[in-house]
């Protein structure tokens, strides 16, 4: 009777290791819903990558290094005004002469022109702020990233990943979805802060709040003040255009 079980145990056991959640950039344990462990993929290196506008400058994740990837994995252009970004690597990209403080809205549009081009799920980008100490190991920021399936996510890191929106993320109505793989899809995200607040908003629609004492604590952000920049998933390629801070 003990050899009867044998195989069917190990198999649990390969489906236990193989739902495991582990990662802060849209991957399992952070997938948003109908999204399976099955669809992992790896990180693909981005031929000529690397860092060529001005001024800018990024941070690949951790899990990203260790896996043997750098900044050139990934790669961020200027053409025309835009932002042109194709990753690689999970990666937050910023310049540290774009400096936000106290209440504050930064905004951009993200589009991709082929919705999952080089992934085989959806994969999200969006809005960074309060960063502080950023390119260390003591970095703090905390962005909100939309996928073109009509989900998002709120997480930073503080050093360690943090999630605000659950593991999963969300599903929102103003979060625009793709009509298909291959089709084009844009998204609006504005990340603000007011008086005692922190709001995400997605397409003119406020899809999160939190209570800046929630957020500006041990383990997550330093301050609300900070570099703004923006965040991209690995795999994901999409312009962004419009960057901008405003002051009420």
């Amino acid at each position: 009777m003990r050899r009867t079980f044998l195989f069917p145990l190990a198999l649990l056991a390969l489906i236990f290791v193989a739902t495991a959640s582990f990662s802060q950039s849209g991957q399992p344990g952070g997938q948003p819903a109908g999204q399976t462990a099955g669809q992992m993929e790896g990180s693909l290196a981005v031929a000529g990558g690397g860092v060529s506008v001005k001024g800018w400058t990024g941070k690949i994740d951790a899990k990203e290094q260790a896996a043997g990837m750098t900044l050139n994995s990934a790669k961020l252009v200027k053409e025309g005004k835009a932002l042109h970004v194709t990753t690689g690597p999970a990666v937050t990209y910023w310049n540290p002469k774009n400096k936000a403080s106290g209440d504050y809205t930064v905004r951009a549009t993200f589009k991709e022109f082929k919705y999952m081009s080089i992934n085989s799920h959806p994969h999200p980008y969006g809005i960074v702020i309060a960063g502080n100490d950023l390119g260390t190991d003591k970095q703090s920021y905390l962005y909100c990233a939309a996928y073109g399936n009509g989900n998002f996510i709120v997480r930073g890191f503080g050093p360690a990943p943090f999630q605000m929106n659950g593991p999963r993320g969300a599903a929102d109505p103003a979060v625009n979805k793709a009509a298909g793989v291959g089709q084009p899809v844009t998204q609006e995200i504005a990340m603000s802060v007011r008086r005692d607040k922190i709001e995400c908003a997605i397409n003119n629609k406020v899809v999160a709040s939190y209570d800046k004492s929630a957020l500006v604590t041990s383990g997550k952000l330093k301050s609300t003040d900070g570099v703004y920049g923006i965040r991209f998933a690995h795999n994901t390629d999409a312009i962004v255009t419009g960057l901008k801070i405003t002051k009420p």
